[in-house]
């Protein structure tokens, strides 16, 4: 769990939408591989921000029968108490530690219904980066560009989890430079 995708700012930010969307959404975020957190560079986010928020905006959420749906109910009342519960936190944190929370609709009238929701924190070890929730939560720590390095190395530090982690990059230094880095960062480490 807590799972990161880390975005080098020469990664090609169409292919980091796509993985992120589907990485931490789909099974409604339940699955041990999923992306619950990620490291964008401040110079791509705002581009990267409005292809994500269009992504969870379509996302049609419901009944796992009728195959238009892209995701269902989380698994028990449990899952949902302390997702909404999460959700509920980060609103009450806005100005704080959480910059903005994209989604995070949640309705339990007829099933445990999270829809998609991205929390974008200015702190990088902010709860929801740390802890792992498995549910359809991804949370956004935005990095400036020139703390590239340091937010490397936060990556590795921040949380004592991570089964798998990704990082995105054409520049073939940087990928280099954050294999090494980031070598003990997961278990399953994708480049």
């Amino acid at each position: 769990g807590k799972d990161f995708v880390f975005a080098h700012p020469s990664a090609d930010f169409e292919s980091v939408a796509n993985n992120l969307l589907r990485g931490a959404f789909e099974y409604q975020g339940q699955k041990c591989s999923a992306a619950s957190r990620a490291y964008i560079p401040a110079s791509a986010w705002e581009g990267l921000r409005q292809r994500l928020a269009d992504g969870i905006a379509s996302m049609k959420v419901g009944d796992v029968a009728d195959f238009s749906n892209f995701m269902g109910a989380v698994i028990d009342k449990g899952s949902y108490t302390k997702l909404s519960g999460a959700i509920a936190e980060a609103r009450g944190k806005l100005g704080g530690p959480v910059v903005e929370v994209l989604g995070g609709e949640y309705d339990d009238s007829q099933g445990y219904f999270i829809r998609p929701t991205i929390i974008v924190v200015s702190d990088p070890c902010y709860r929801t980066m740390q802890e792992e929730l498995f549910g359809p939560i991804l949370t956004i720590y935005v990095y400036d560009d020139a703390a590239y390095g340091e937010t490397l190395d936060l990556c590795n530090t921040c949380t004592e989890y991570a089964l798998t982690g990704a990082f995105f990059a054409e520049d073939r230094a940087a990928v280099r430079e954050a294999s090494e880095r980031l070598r003990f960062a997961a278990g399953n480490f994708y480049i």
